[in-house]
């Protein structure tokens, strides 16, 4: 089986497949001091509950877009799961796509692998939007080569933002609300970051499709993706695991996957 790895700036996703088939998905909070040891001994109690056994990983892949958690993460895999792990970006590990950006260097690793899994599982050229800590928007030509895209700040981080510099605006949840027009202080804070985005994401779409100039699709991953692709018609697809099924396409580009895997 594979464990794959993917260290963000607010989760790192742990996900256990067996050929493509995930059969085991847990979340953490990215934290930079925690050692191997310390995630083992969480990960292996959520392992058993869902009646894996470490023993039974012969495969591991990081992406990270935290260089600090990859000392530890890299000696987790190496410690408790048999071997040197695949890490995303490093000298020798064929992503199989071309990056067409003036720094190729700069794209981040979960972007790239998002592209990887969308091109796999979508025809055509493809717009990827994934709602994290940053809401990416990332371009793929039908080619499967990695075009370029645009980076804005993430809802959270913006309501987060919202907060600190308004001492009088409250935390709040994200959810969609019932109306437009605000009529008190959270409702109308509701609909500026959830309307505000739906407004962001169709804007930014029909210019990327006018800059592009040929059809493309649009698929969604991310923590809120699942909510903000019921406000507009103009996301297609929404996939939580993309950035899974990619890690694995890695892997098995670069390890071809073997009988127990």
């Amino acid at each position: 089986m594979l464990l794959t790895i993917d260290v963000g700036n607010t989760n790192t996703v742990f996900a256990v497949l067996r050929g493509m088939e995930i059969i085991g998905e847990w979340r953490s909070a990215t934290e930079g001091v925690r050692t191997a040891d310390e995630y083992m001994v969480w990960l292996s109690q959520l392992m058993q509950l869902n009646g894996i056994s470490p023993a039974e990983i012969d495969g591991t892949i990081i992406s990270t877009v935290v260089p600090q958690s990859l000392f530890d993460i890299r000696t987790l895999c190496r410690k408790y799961f048999n071997g040197e792990p695949l890490v995303v970006g490093e000298d020798g590990v064929d992503i199989g796509l071309k990056v067409n950006i003036t720094r190729p260097e700069q794209a981040g690793a979960d972007r790239l692998v998002n592209a990887i899994a969308a091109h796999s599982a979508y025809p055509g050229n493809l717009i990827i939007i994934d709602f994290g800590t940053a809401t990416t928007f990332d371009i793929v030509s039908s080619s499967g080569d990695f075009e370029g895209g645009i980076i804005v700040p993430g809802v959270n981080l913006s309501l987060q933002a919202l907060h600190d510099a308004a001492a009088k605006l409250p935390h709040i949840a994200v959810r969609r609300p019932d109306a437009v027009i605000g009529k008190d202080t959270e409702t109308a804070m509701l609909s500026g970051i959830y309307w505000g985005y739906i407004g962001l994401v169709e804007g930014l779409v029909s210019r990327i499709k006018e800059e592009f100039g040929a059809p493309m699709t649009v698929i969604a991953t991310g923590g809120l993706g699942h909510l903000l692709r019921h406000g507009t018609p103009v996301i297609e697809h929404f996939d939580a695991d993309l950035t899974i099924k990619g890690l694995a396409e890695i892997f098995y580009r670069n390890r071809p996957p073997r009988a127990k895997i």
